[in-house]
This record gives C-alpha cells, structure tokens and sequence, in this order.
C-alpha cells in the first residue's frame, strides 16, 4: 500500500467543531499555566535523551510547533491546551524538601530528601529518563544516595525505570527500601505478561507512538506528551504497605500512606508527607478524566471505590494540606484550591458510577448509555475534568461491564455474526458496495463522521481490498480524531486513518510483544506458566495427556531476593521452584510439586535460560529442537508440549480483518 499519502487537512465541518469549543470553554483561566511553572529550577535542552549507543529516546524538541499561540484546525482547542502545559518540563521545587521531575517521561518523578539521602516516588518507565530524572536533580541539589524507591502503583509507567536509580543488589543488600502497595507484584506482572500481546498492540491506537508529532498527527498522551522508548525492567519490593493508614519514618521522613486498591491501579496508594504539608495522590487525582477502562484493555476500574478514597483523602489531609501533587501533570497550591480540585474529582467519579447506574435501571444499554450521560455543568467547565485521557462515553460502557459485564441483555447480541461475515452480508442488504459509498460520500459532505465510519467497517470487513471504502473511512476517521478532545480517541483515530491508507506495519526490533528480562525474573512460577497455558492451541491438544515436572534450577524469587533450588531458608518450600503440568482436554492445568515416577520428562531452566526463551521470538517448538528447553526423560513427550504452543504475531489486524 502507498505510504506517501499524508495526512488530509481539516475539513470545514472540523473547523466549526473546533470552534464552538473555544467558544465553551474558560481559555482566559491561566492558573495552570501558573502552576505548572512554579518552581522551575533548571531543565534538559528540548528536554533531550540518549541511551548508551547515543540513540534519542526522549526528545521534546519535536513538539516545538506547541509554542505556537493559534490553535490549529486540526486540533481541539482544549487538547492543545492541554498538551502544551504537559510540554512543560524539567526540575520544580514543589515544598519543603520535595522536589519533582516533570517532561522527561510520560510520568513525574517525585523526590524527597530525607537526613541522608533520597527517596524517590515512581522512577518512570525507562532507566534512561529515570537517571536523566536523576541526574537532573543532582546537579542542581548535589549527589545524595538514594536511601528508598516507592512506587506509587502498578502500571510500567511508574516502577519500569527503577534500575535508571537504584541497582538490584543494592536492594539485595538491604541498602535501598523498595516500597509498594500490598498486590503490587502480583498486579504488574499480571497485566504485562498474560495479556500482554494484546494490550501492547492496542496500547499503539491509545498513545500514537508511530504517528509523527504534528498538528495533524500526535500531539498528546494526556497524562504526559507521549510514551517514551528505552529499557525497562522491574525490582521488586521487599517493603509492602498492607495496613489502612500505615505510617512509616524513612530516613527522617515521616509518611502516612493511604491505600486506594483497584482505583485507578489494582495496586495503588497515595502519600502524604505532614511536615510540609504535601499530598501526592498518585495517579488519583490528576488533572483529567482518567480511564475506567483505558482503550489499550484492562480490568474495568472501580469508580465507586475512586470516588470514595479521594474523600476519604480529602477527609483525613485536607486541613493539614498546603500542595497536592500527583504522578502526572503539576501540582495545585492553596487549601481552598486544593480542595475544590480534590472534591470535584471526587464527585465525577461518582456522578459517572450513580448516574450510570441510575440510567441502567431504566434499562439503557451501553450505547444508550453513552448519548444519555452528560457531565453537570459545574463540573464541565472544569478543566482537570475534562476528557484528555479518559472519554465520558468510554467511561459509561466501563461501569457498565464492571456490573454487567459485555452483554447488553438483547438476545440480537448474544452470538452476532463475526465482523466479515456481517460485513458480507451489511454490504449486500444496502445494495452493494457502490451503493453504500455514493451515500457514505454524501454523509462525509455532511460531516457525519461517525455514520460513515461505522457503515465503512461493514464495507471494509466485506472486502479490504476496496480501495475508496478505505480512503473515505480513513478519512472520516481522521476527522473525528481532529475534534477529539480526548487525547486517547485522536491518537487511535489518527492511526486507524494511517493504518487504513497503509496497513499494520511490521513488529519493529524486538517485537512489540517482547517482554523485559527483568520482568520475566520477576515471575513467580506458577504465573510465568500461566503464561505458556494461554499459547496452547487446545484444539490440537485434544484428546492428548501429558504430565512433565518442570524445575526451576535457580529457585524462586521472593522478595526480590532469589533462592537456590536446595535452599532450606525458613518459610521457602521444595515446591516454591517446582512444579506439576497436566495436559488433558486441551488445557494445561499446574500445581506445586511432582509427578514423581509418572512424570514422562522433567524440564530444567534456569531464569536466564527461561529470559532468552522468551526473548527469541523463536517459535517454542524451535527453540527446544535448538536445546534452548533443557530435558530429561521422554524429550519426545516434552516436544509435543511445545508443539502445540501457538507463536503469537504481535501486529495483527484491528481496523482490518
């Protein structure tokens, strides 16, 4: 497909959209522009950062054309405000002995100076912004060690940059504190590793990393100016905060920690600091509607539960808070500001959930749903409510499914056709393809974006070798990107244009779907197997029974610390490294031991071995004919194991069949 088509311009209908909503909204209010400036010590030039091969992983520079004071038309006024306040970057002094850096990733980096040294909160999500996070701040404040490393939540945003400040052995050492919330392991690894794949691909549409930065392409991530590139890997904590209201002194500072579980994070906490008056709420409170479920996939989050830990945050900080800061964007003074911040995000959360539910009971389904729920007005013309990162009607079809489920409650939707087939037949009940797109065209001119592109995907899924179906959907995608104020939407709009004119691209070096080796020593056992369990084609394993033991030869991981296979370490069991497969039925079930003398083979890996495995990309049936699988016993039995594990293409199709 050509890859010369650039992108299209606005269209008028666009530009009157655009418009209207410089006309809504209180541009004249500079206070987060104040703010997000205050104290400002020093930056990076164009916020610029290499890795060791002197590659730029983090450039800024490329989102100069934000300093422009005109809006353009392919922008929602809004999202540009938006994304030019997150272009704001450097070192700020926040209060007392808190400083943060902002602008280097899509994430803050927060740093407290304690008696002697450092302790930093969420260290990014690659070690190369973290320790340009790190050296920033050292050359204006002076080297001091880093004494504790605290991650706020389980999202690799926040925790994957660690080894960019601290090293493994330190922490195996009992040098440096890795604190988290209780869960937080158990949450990480989960989501990165068993849907993985998916969530990777689909986290493209949401942040728009192969868009070029423009007024016509990416502009913003919402949380930050974008995602970053670079290695990442995990530590795990060996301090977990599991009581309500814990209160800890680390290194002279004294932190009441408030867990928020399955907020905006299964695992997450919020920080205050009393001797400056200082609230992080971590990603709780930021200035946006966050997700309750974001477009790349995951868990649908508890909205009811969000609303009531900012008020118990509010109840319990407010009269003792002077600054709130959060893990993205900038901070907000003043205890009436403060407190207006903190209630209204509380209360949007909670109007999105009551309401919600509300409209349920009277039996709106998803879709209903999201045209019947509007934000008050009181709330609207809030800027830290608007929708830059999360989106009003996505949010609705989320507290939907977190009660409900996928299924609306129509017996029309309960086994629908699947999308070409529908699209066959869509197509052939509208009198054929020309038919639809003379009319498609018609609505185009009209500017009933949406229309044309959801009659398109029926034209497209039909054949996707139509060229005009493609182009005019591309283009109809385009346009709804350019109004979008959700950050999110304009990405996966924009995108879904360009992958429209240009198909999927290629796995880049690495693939899309490779996995951190730090991350993979993280995994306890029995995940990393739930992991290979979900790549058993289960149709070809039908009617085939295997049992094989499979042994750690480098033991298990716990607490960040690894354990020998023959260790007798008290509380560590044999079983912690091995364990029992059974494949029957298609299914590969495991638990803790041995098959003893059943067992046909016995599969021995080291965490290195298992990390280049992963890392191959070779299909698993190559890579134990190539010995990268060590085996005992009946090879033959254990091949068939791997055999039947499917080799996941990471780019696959979405606007497409």
């Amino acid at each position: 497909m050509s890859s010369v088509d650039p992108p299209h311009p606005a269209s008028a209908h666009t530009h009157n959209a655009n418009t209207t909503a410089t006309r809504e909204l209180l541009f004249e209010d500079e206070t987060d522009f104040d703010d997000a400036r205050r104290g400002f010590i020093a930056t990076l030039p164009d916020a610029r950062v290499t890795n060791d091969n002197g590659e730029v992983v983090w450039d800024v520079s490329a989102y100069r054309f934000l300093e422009a004071q005109a809006v353009p038309e392919s922008v929602n006024p809004s999202l540009w405000r938006q994304a030019r306040l997150n272009q704001i970057h450097g070192l700020f002094h926040v209060a007392g002995g808190i400083y943060q850096v902002r602008g280097l990733d899509i994430a803050n980096m927060t740093i407290i100076e304690g008696d002697t040294g450092i302790l930093i909160i969420d260290p990014l999500m690659f070690s190369e912004t973290a320790a340009a996070a790190l050296a920033l701040y050292y050359s204006e404040r002076g080297e001091r060690p880093v004494k504790a490393v605290m991650y706020s939540h389980s999202h690799p945003d926040h925790y994957g940059g660690v080894e960019g400040v601290i090293s493994a052995a330190q922490v195996a050492s009992g040098e440096v504190e890795v604190i988290a919330p209780a869960g937080f392991l158990e949450a990480a690894l989960e989501e990165t590793m068993l849907a993985g794949i998916p969530m990777r691909r689909r986290a493209m549409f949401q942040f728009g990393p192969s868009l070029e930065p423009g007024p016509r392409g990416q502009i913003d991530a919402g949380l930050g100016i974008r995602v970053g590139r670079g290695t990442s890997g995990l530590i795990a904590p060996n301090r977990l905060i599991g009581e309500a209201g814990e209160t800890h002194v680390i290194d002279g500072v004294r932190i009441i920690f408030q867990l928020t579980p399955q907020t905006e994070a299964p695992a997450e906490m919020n920080f205050f600091f009393p001797a400056w008056g200082v609230l992080d709420l971590a990603e709780n409170g930021c200035h946006t509607m966050h997700n309750l479920c974001p477009i790349r996939g995951a868990r649908t989050r508890d909205a009811l539960a969000w609303s009531k830990y900012l008020d118990e945050a509010l109840i319990r900080f407010i009269d003792r808070t002077g600054v709130v800061i959060a893990q993205h964007h900038w901070p907000a003074w003043g205890r009436e500001h403060i407190r207006r911040f903190i209630s209204e995000q509380r209360d949007m959360y909670r109007y999105l959930h009551d309401q919600t539910l509300r409209l349920m009971s009277h039996g709106l389904t998803p879709n209903e749903l999201a045209e019947a729920v509007a934000m008050p007005l009181t709330l609207e013309k809030s800027w830290h409510t608007r929708p830059y990162y999360g989106a009003l009607a996505h949010n609705v079809r989320a507290i939907y499914a977190h009660y409900m489920g996928p299924y609306d409650g129509n017996p029309t939707h309960l086994h629908p056709l699947a999308p070409v087939a529908a699209g066959e037949k869509y197509i052939q009940y509208m009198g054929g393809a020309d038919a639809v797109l003379d009319r498609a065209r018609r609505d185009f001119d009209a500017g009933d974006y949406r229309w044309v592109v959801q009659v398109l995907h029926h034209a497209v899924f039909a054949d996707p070798e139509n060229r005009a179906a493609r182009e005019l959907a591309a283009d109809a995608m385009e346009q709804l990107g350019y109004q979008a104020e959700s950050a999110t939407w304009r990405n996966a709009y924009l995108l879904g244009a360009k992958e429209l004119r240009h198909g999927a691209p290629k796995p880049p070096p690495g693939g899309v779907g490779a996995i951190s080796p730090k991350v993979v020593a993280m995994m306890p056992l029995a995940m990393l197997l739930d992991f290979l369990a979900i790549r058993i084609n289960g149709q070809k394993a039908d009617g085939l029974l295997l049992k094989l033991d499979w042994v750690m030869t480098d033991g298990v991981m716990t607490d960040g610390v690894m354990t020998d296979e023959n260790s007798s370490e008290k509380g560590r069991s044999d079983t912690d490294h091995r364990r029992r497969l059974t494949l029957s039925h298609g299914a590969l079930s495991h638990a803790p031991g041995s098959h003893g003398g059943e067992a046909q083979a016995v599969i021995r890996i080291s965490r290195w071995q298992l990390t280049r495995l992963v890392n191959s990309g070779l299909p698993y049936a190559q890579a134990f004919d190539e010995n990268m699988i060590p085996c005992e016993g009946d090879s033959a039995a254990a091949r068939q194991l791997f055999a039947l594990m499917d080799h996941f293409y990471p780019m696959f199709n979405i606007v497409e069949p």
